[in-house]
């Protein structure tokens, strides 16, 4: 499965390709971890990524141990945007 790109800091290269959006959900779907953002433009987008993916762009968030990502800013690419 080819999974898509989010990091909890603005990137620091190709920023034309990355797009930013609000974290509204995180869950799980067969096996993967799946993160609902609402996108800049109004829309929902889901991301797929692995389980090590979230757990560290949710441990670079400014947010304390064990506190929700909920509302939280990121960057994030669509697999093959």
């Amino acid at each position: 499965m080819a999974h898509d790109r989010i990091h909890a800091r603005k990137p620091t290269h190709d920023l034309d390709r990355w797009s930013t959006g609000v974290i509204t959900e995180i869950g799980q779907r067969n096996g993967h971890c799946v993160v609902t953002v609402d996108a800049a433009d109004g829309h929902s987008v889901e991301l797929s990524v692995t389980f090590a993916v979230r757990d560290l762009f949710c441990r670079r968030l400014d947010i304390s141990d064990g506190a929700s990502p909920v509302g939280e800013r990121v960057w994030y690419r669509k697999h093959g945007n």
